[in-house]
């Protein structure tokens, strides 16, 4: 971040009323949080944290929801593509519903995820699954093309949202 913008920024904090500039030498500024601005942290992260766990359940719900057929169906071999905070979740609601985690599948090569050595999407044909759970929070359709484009039908997919 460039140096202007840092204090364009802190200059609007101290304005605000949640951050209080102090001289400390003629030449340098410390910059304390004032109780309104621990305030207004709190508030934001109190917010941050609603919000996230309102996500959480939405997403929970709607894997529920979309993998229950699956269920029904006999279709219980389920594989991971990514390796983040929405694979983790994905993997919470996989293994509620009594399915079988057969693969992780990312960018990447020798990494581990959840006790799975996490394959390269590229050798998705060397590991049967019936279900390949699209994990991102982001809006999908670019990585769902792309696993269409390498293979995958686009009935075996399922994202997060």
């Amino acid at each position: 971040m460039a140096l202007g913008l840092t204090n364009i920024y802190l200059r609007r904090l101290v304005r605000k009323g949640y951050v209080k500039a102090v001289n400390v030498q003629s030449n340098r500024l410390r910059y304390l949080l004032t109780p309104t601005g621990i305030a207004e942290k709190t508030r934001l992260t109190y917010e941050f944290m609603e919000y996230s766990l309102f996500l959480y359940g939405q997403v929970r719900l709607h894997l529920r929801t979309v993998l229950e057929p699956a269920v029904r169906e006999h279709r219980r071999r389920v594989a991971i593509y990514g390796t983040g905070e929405a694979a983790e979740l994905a993997y919470l609601s996989v293994t509620k519903l009594g399915l079988e985690l057969v693969a992780v599948f990312d960018g990447v090569d020798a990494a581990r995820f959840l006790g799975q050595v996490v394959r390269p999407i590229e050798q998705h044909r060397e590991i049967a699954f019936d279900l390949l759970v699209v994990a991102t929070l982001e809006p999908a359709e670019h990585l769902v093309r792309r696993l269409v484009e390498l293979g995958i039908e686009a009935d075996r997919l399922v994202t997060l949202r």
